[in-house]
């Protein structure tokens, strides 16, 4: 059975949904910043181009199953701020793996803690997952925060485990449990 196809996710202020190619120029100005792709394991987006080959690459993922990309949209006026992606998922497991980024104007707002909340409420409780990881560079203090606000629990860190922008780093790997997490909420 593939990953379930999400329609849509809702938090109080903010709504997750399937991304669409008119979504791209507010993508841009989130992915298209150095600051906030800094930890992130791909480029900083330089043209439209490069968004639509990203697409492209995030529809092929919902059609192989495995996964599917949401954006983070502002529900007072409909703004994408950002993007969430659930990947990697293995059905015998019901395991899946979680990344997200949000404009810089955003942070510390708690708008994506929220949503990464909401997220879990629904791969715990509808979709069946059981295990949710996510991998973070240690140095990005505000996405480990994030993820133990969320009730994420550090499992241990993965010592140069990538290679990206020319640079092995390490990554702190976060987990949550649908049982544990279901019992906290």
């Amino acid at each position: 059975m593939p990953f379930p196809t999400i329609v849509l996710v809702e938090s109080s202020r903010t709504l997750l949904r399937a991304v669409l190619a008119e979504d791209l120029a507010d993508l841009m100005e989130v992915n298209g910043d150095p600051q906030v792709t800094q930890f992130l394991p791909y480029a900083t987006w330089q043209t439209l181009e490069d968004g639509i080959a990203w697409l492209g690459r995030m529809q092929a993922l919902q059609a192989s199953g495995s996964g599917q990309q949401l954006v983070l949209q502002r529900r007072c006026d409909g703004k994408v701020i950002g993007s969430l992606l659930l990947f990697k998922f293995d059905e015998a497991s019901a395991r899946v793996e979680l990344g997200y980024v949000l404009g810089r104007s955003h942070w510390g707002q708690g708008l994506m803690s929220e949503a990464v909340r909401a997220v879990c409420a629904q791969a715990f409780g509808t979709w069946g997952v059981r295990r949710m990881e996510a991998e973070i560079n240690p140095l990005n203090a505000a996405s480990c925060g994030l993820l133990e606000r969320a009730g994420f629990l550090l499992e241990g860190t993965l010592r140069q485990r990538w290679v990206a922008k020319g640079l092995a780093y390490d990554t702190r790997l976060y987990a949550a449990l649908a049982h544990e997490w279901l019992l906290r909420k």
